[in-house]
Parts: structure tokens; sequence; C-alpha cells
């Protein structure tokens, strides 16, 4: 009988965006990248679209996208974060999923995700359904097409969630075959016993629902996906293909399908290479014909299922007490610290439940007032976080309002239904999963909760409902002392991330300082429009006064303020605001500008002082109270201004002294330190200027100049090997090889070549992995490369040939 193989990943993070922004902050933890998203992005999403198989002496043979041999899922919110900022990436997870239709009998790759990773059965039945509909909507925005089956977070569920699934149009689910409670031959009487995971993995199971609704169960096999995520299966390729082959048995009489399931992490991030190890097993297997790579849904037309199933309630893959590890402190933890207690999940859990009814009250109650079904309209929400553009919006709007809004009321039903997101935002699974109440996890979701408190403050919700999350949160103790309770992470990590229109302003007002904003400028979630602007530079001081409109994109919020912003020295910068909703009120006055400028102009720090106290209070926001992302922007603004005078001066002092530098040395005689500073400050700096401005193509002049740079720093022991000058020379590349990729005769590789002979010299690692992927494009476009000699038909010349053979070989591909 046939044999097929189906390898599920479960590709997912949680939401890490502040959201009041709806962008990812800095994380530390994750350094020396910006944040979690974007290192797990580069050790597994990334590879995984484009994974290597290698010979004995570690030269690339193929490289491949491991999500067109895959079953995957992506959660939503991460698909979105690689559209947006590893675009590559997600283009080859699309395209994957489009070739794969044509190779799997017309079903794609890709199966959704329920939408933000809440445990389901926890969830009320109107919350189950939102969660559906959203994953359903988000998948079609992405795949173009409607999803056949879904990933269940944590693969917890319950009849009613999988009656909510069928109910959606979702034919097929994955669980763990821990969760079969009993089959039986559909149309048969008998049932037999399949608790303790005793199940066959191989087929697929039926099973029936109310009202004549059903869905189909894929249970994966336990021990073998066991081995991919825990053990050490990924360290060989060889191996893992040994590992999958024990997963057929000969006996079985049916065409059986080997699925095995796992976060699909493991394949990266967890094991590093852990992608190329799933490449060359894959590629083996279907190469030698041991099995026939398949998804859910060619297997599920082929096979239809001859038996059905009824699971136990209330279970997931990674809790032992079913789902428990979501509301108790059930034993389920990483391990990792002895002695520590997760008590805190269940207050964490009811105080969440608590806040989430009163919102739930409050939408339906003030939501009423201007929707014609507020839940049907929560449930369409999805077309507008998808597409906030204002038509947009105001089609949706149109759809689902009681009445014509007026501005004002818009306004309230968009932050309503944004109160609602972050209602269900705040139950991810991940504030529950690990191990104390002060991980980023947790401080994530419980943003999520702030955040709707804030705005259901501004609709008209109970002042109370904040006091009440925080009792319950003062009972969720950390095992980290210092940490406290619930309550105090709230105060101290939450609360500090909130932004309002104050803080924003603030932010334009202070970087209007340094950078060239234009008339319409977005930071984040918020647009402003500048109604009048003027700046002065006087010494090392500098003074901006201006007035702006600011708006929220998310709910149309609307305010106008003027500011002042004055920076006498140093880090010393004041922003003063003045916001009024009158769009006409004269906030500053002519006079005022007038007088203030003059007053600058003559350098007269206490009449500016003065002047602005008088007209717009002596309450000021500094740098010190910005948000971090941004704090570091704009120091790092007010830095680079400062720096630019010590580099004219080392520059003047280098290029007039240079020749008694060399004089003094030729005596032996000791060079001052100063000098000695001088060029070792300007020579770097010249040197990453010439790199960054390096021309396509780079002419003669400008390579030689670099090499000049190097002589010189040679000569003066100016170390340029650092960190900064290898990834300049990493994306020079990168950028010469992607035209190279489009037109392989451009006439650049005496550039490139000389970029890697700057790299040798200066000794730096360089990672080749973008280059080599689009070399493979050149590879597919003319395979005549990898024949070399004299090529006829080719339309590259037989010296062009022979030169992009070398540059092959130069990033380890293995040109016979």
């Amino acid at each position: 009988m046939e044999k097929y193989l189906c390898i599920h990943g479960h590709f997912y993070q949680p939401p890490r965006e502040n959201p009041w922004l709806e962008e990812i902050e800095i994380q530390p933890t994750a350094a020396p990248y910006h944040d979690w998203n974007e290192k797990i992005a580069a050790e597994c999403y990334a590879p995984n679209s484009a994974s290597r198989i290698i010979d004995s002496k570690n030269q690339i043979l193929k490289i491949i996208n491991n999500y067109q041999k895959l079953s995957f899922n992506f959660g939503p919110s991460l698909l979105s974060w690689l559209k947006k900022y590893s675009a590559e990436t997600y283009s080859r997870i699309i395209e994957a999923d489009r070739l794969s239709q044509k190779e799997r009998s017309g079903h794609g790759n890709a199966i959704a995700q329920g939408y933000n990773h809440i445990i389901m059965p926890l969830a009320s039945k109107r919350d189950q359904k939102t969660q559906v509909i959203w994953a359903i909507k988000d998948f079609e925005y992405h795949f173009q097409r409607k999803p056949e089956g879904m990933w269940l977070p944590e693969t917890a569920v319950n009849m009613e969630v999988l009656q909510t699934l069928s109910e959606q149009g979702i034919k097929f689910t994955i669980l763990a075959p821990h969760q079969a409670r009993r089959i039986r031959k559909i149309g048969a009487e008998e049932w037999m016993d399949t608790g303790q995971g005793n199940i066959d993995p191989t087929l697929a199971y039926k099973c029936f629902l109310r009202d004549g609704y059903s869905i189909v169960i894929f249970f994966y096999d336990a021990p073998i996906s066991f081995s991919i995520a825990f053990d050490r299966v990924l360290e060989s390729g060889d191996y893992f293909v040994q590992r999958i082959m024990k997963g057929f048995n000969d006996g079985r009489v049916w065409p059986q399908i080997l699925n095995l399931a796992t976060d699909g992490e493991s394949y990266g991030h967890h094991f590093k290479f852990g992608e190329m190890a799933l490449t060359y097993a894959l590629d083996y297997i279907e190469r030698n014909n041991i099995a026939k790579l398949t998804n859910y849904g060619e297997y599920l037309e082929k096979y239809p299922p001859k038996f059905q199933v009824e699971i136990f309630e209330n279970t997931s893959w990674s809790c032992a007490h079913g789902i428990q590890r979501w509301r108790a402190n059930c034993g389920c933890n990483s391990g990792r610290y002895y002695g520590w207690n997760q008590h805190w999940r269940q207050p964490l859990r009811e105080g969440l439940d608590r806040l989430k009814s009163s919102l739930d009250e409050l939408f339906e109650r003030e939501g009423g007032r201007y929707l014609a079904d507020p839940w049907a309209a929560r449930d369409a929400y999805i077309e507008v976080i998808l597409n906030r553009a204002r038509e947009n919006v105001e089609q949706f709007l149109a759809r689902h309002q009681r009445r014509p809004l007026e501005a004002d009321e818009k306004v309230q039903v968009l932050k309503l239904l944004e109160m609602q997101r972050c209602g269900l935002l705040m139950f991810t699974s991940c504030g529950w999963f690990f191990d104390d109440i002060s991980g980023i996890e947790t401080v994530q979701i419980l943003k999520y909760a702030a955040r709707a408190i804030q705005l259901a403050r501004e609709v008209g919700g109970a002042p109370e409902i904040e006091k009440a999350l925080l009792d319950k949160l003062a009972e969720a103790k950390s095992n980290i002392c210092e940490m406290g309770t619930g309550a105090d992470i709230f105060r101290k990590q939450v609360l500090p991330s909130q932004v309002d229109f104050r803080r924003v302003l603030t932010h334009y007002a202070i970087s209007s300082l340094y950078e060239d904003w234009g008339q319409q400028q977005d930071i984040y979630t918020y647009r402003l429009i500048k109604e009048d602007f003027e700046k002065r530079e006087a010494n090392s001081s500098h003074l901006a006064i201006g007035k702006v409109i600011a708006s929220s994109q998310i709910t149309w919020e609307t305010h106008h303020a003027a500011f002042v912003v004055f920076h006498p020295a140093g880090l010393d910068l004041r922003s003063y605001l003045l916001i009024t909703d009158a769009a006409k009120e004269n906030i500053p006055s002519e006079e005022f500008k007038q007088n203030l400028l003059a007053y600058f102009a003559r350098s007269d720090i206490e009449g500016v002082n003065r002047i602005i106290t008088e007209n717009f209070g002596s309450n000021y926001l500094s740098l010190g109270e910005l948000f971090l992302e941004e704090r570091i922007k704009i120091t790092s603004l007010i830095s680079k201004h400062i720096l630019k005078h010590f580099t004219d001066t080392y520059r003047s002092l280098y290029l007039e002294h240079y020749r008694m530098m060399d004089y003094l040395r030729e005596v032996e005689v000791p060079i001052p330190k100063g000098f000695l500073v001088a060029a070792e400050y300007f020579l770097y700096d010249e040197f990453i200027n010439q790199l960054k401005n390096l021309a396509t193509p780079a002419d003669e002049a400008s390579r030689n100049k670099l090499s000049s740079i190097m002589e010189q720093a040679e000569h003066w022991q100016v170390k340029l090997s650092t960190q900064e000058v290898g990834l300049l020379i990493r994306q020079q590349l990168e950028n010469r090889f992607r035209l190279l990729a489009k037109d392989p005769a451009a006439d650049d590789l005496a550039t490139i070549r000389y970029l890697f002979a700057i790299a040798e010299k200066l000794q730096l690692s360089m990672n080749l992995w973008q280059m080599q992927n689009f070399f493979s494009a050149i590879l597919q476009n003319y395979p005549e490369l990898l024949r070399g000699g004299n090529v006829s038909s080719s339309k590259l010349s037989n010296e062009r040939i022979e030169e992009l053979r070398q540059l092959g070989r130069l990033l380890k591909f293995n040109m016979g």
C-alpha cells in the first residue's frame, strides 16, 4: 500500500507589539537582535525559506524552500510582522503555498491558526467564534484562498470548540493521540478505547457534532514528533530519515499517512541547522520514493475517513492535566527553576475574566447605541484590522451602523471595537505558559489589559474596573521577591508603557529639532499634520515652535496642539505643550512667537524660559519621560549632531598634521596621543562613509580611495575590522548580488571581488546566506553555469560564465 508523509510545522510567536504603538519595542533579552521576532526570523523562518543541502566539503548542492514541502501554519500577528519586516521570507512562504497547490492536487500546504492563540475551551462561545472568523479572514488576506484546516492553540480542545470550527467551514484539525477517547468504524456500533494515546496516527478520523456538523481529525505520531522537538534527531539528516522510516509499518493494509507535528521553531531556532536536517530528510525520502510527500487536504480528498472518533474534553498537547496550565498551579512548567510555583496563574485568569466581563457589558451597552449588532460588528472588525485605510473603515462603519454617525460617534465606535480587540489579545496563552508572572509574555498580556481599560475609561466605562483587576493581581505573587505581585508588575512595567497624545506630541516636538518632518508625518499609529513651524539654532542651543493637528489612525481621535521645544545644551531638553480641540484658537499668538525668537536670537536664555512659562506654563516633558524606543532614537540624533563638530575637528587635525606625524615616526620621536586619536577617529569615519556611499557599479577611483584609507589605517594601527564595517560590507555585497540576480551580465563583478578581498584582508566573518540565495536564482535561470566550458547557446559570454562560476565557488557552491 502507498505511504504518505506529512510533517506539520506550527510557526508562532505571541503578539509582542506595544498596544498603543502597534510596534515591537526593543527587547534586551533578544540582543543583539532588536526583538524576539527578529531573532527567530533570522534563525528559523528565513532559513526554512531557503534551506541548504550540502556535500561533504560543506559546499551547497541545493537550496530548497521547506515551506513547499511542509504542512504549516503561521500565527496571524507573526505573518503580518514578516510581511512588514522580512518581506523576502514572507514572499517565499506565500509562494510556497501557491506552488504546493499545483503539486498537491489543488490543496495548499498552509492552514490557519486560532487568531491570537487563546486557549479556546476557556473562552466563551462568542469569543471562540470571533477567534475563528478572524483567523479565517486573516488567512484569506495573506494566502488568497480559504483555509481547509486550522491549528488549535496548544491543541486545546473540547466538543464546543470543534463545533465552532465546523460551523465556520473548517474541514480538519490536528490533535495529539492522547486526546482521542475512543473510535469505531463509521456505521458500526462497537467502540474501541484509545485512551493513553492508543490510536493509529496513520489514518484520518471523523468526529460527528451536533446539528449535522462534523470535522476530520488527524492525530500526529507522538513518539517521532517528541523526538524532533526534544531529542537530538535534528543533529543529523540521516538519523532524521531513519527515525521517520520507523513510523511506517508494512503490515498496514491501507494508504498510511505518517503525520508529524511540532513547533516550527524546532527547525533552526531550538536546534541550530535543524532546517537543514529537515531539508535533507524530505529530499532523501522524496528522491528515493520511500514515501510521497503530501498535506492533510490532499490526503483527505483521496482517502476520506472510515472511522469516527470521540475526544476527551478539555485537553491539550502541552499540559498533562488537560488545560490547567492556563488557570492553575498544576505543576506544568519549564523545569528550569527549582522550588518555583505557578499559584499566580489562577488570580491572573480570574482577574482578566472579571475584566473581560466588564468590557463585554460596556461594549454591548455603548455599542448598541451606534451599531445594529455590536457582536456582528466585532466579528467583522478584522476587515479594519487588516486594512485601516480611511475609505475601508468608512465602508465598514456604513455597513454596521444603526444610523448615520457623527464624527465623534465614529471615534467612540472605533474605541469600543479596539477595546474588544485588546480584550481578546490579553488572553494570549503564553501569558500563563511560562514560569513566572514577571515574564515578558505575561507583561505583554497585561499591557493589552491596560490598553483595554484605558479605552473603556474613554468611552464611559466605570473607573473601578482597573482597581478590580489590581485587587486580583495583588494575589498573584512572583517567585522573584523584588518583583512583588502582579499588581506591582502592572504599576512598574505596564503603566509606564502607556502612550497618549501628550507623549506622541512630545516626541514629534523634540524630534523636530533634528529631523526634517514633512507637512504630514506618521509616528507609529499617529498622524501629525504641520500647521505652523519655525526652527532656530544659535551656538549650541536649539529652539522649535509650531502648531500641529494630531490624530490616531486607529480610533480617529484628533487634537490640535501648539508646542515649544527648547534645548539650551547637552541633554537638557524641554518640551512644552498646549493641547486644544479648538482648531482656530490663536495659540500661540504671533506676538509671542516673535518675542520668543527675538530672545533666542540674543541668546537670552532667561528671557526664553520666562516667556515660555508665561504662555505655556511651567510643566514640561523632558527626554527621560519618552518611551524607550524613541528616547534612544532622539538621544542618537542629539549625539550625532554633537559628534559632527568632533568629526570636523579631527578631520582638520589629521589632514593638516599627518606629514608631521610621519616625520616624528621616522625620527623615532613619540607621536602625541592627540594626533593618534585624530588619525583613528578620522580614518575610521572616512572608511565608513566611503563604504556607505560606494556607487553601483563602483569606479576604480572609489576602490582606490578605500585602499588608500586601509593603507593609512594599517600604517597608524587603526582597527577597521569592526562589526559595523562587516555589516556595511555585507549590505553592499547583498545589494550587488540582488542586482546581479536580475541581470547576470551587469558590470559590477570587479566591485564584488574587491569587497570580498577587503573582508578577507580585515579577517571579517561574512554571513553569505542572502548572497547565496541570490546566486541560487542565477543558477536556476542559467543552468549552464554548472556545466562550464564553452556554451554557445547561452545569453552570457563564456568569459562571464567563468567569472560567475568563480563567484559561485567564493560563495561555497559546488559548481561541479
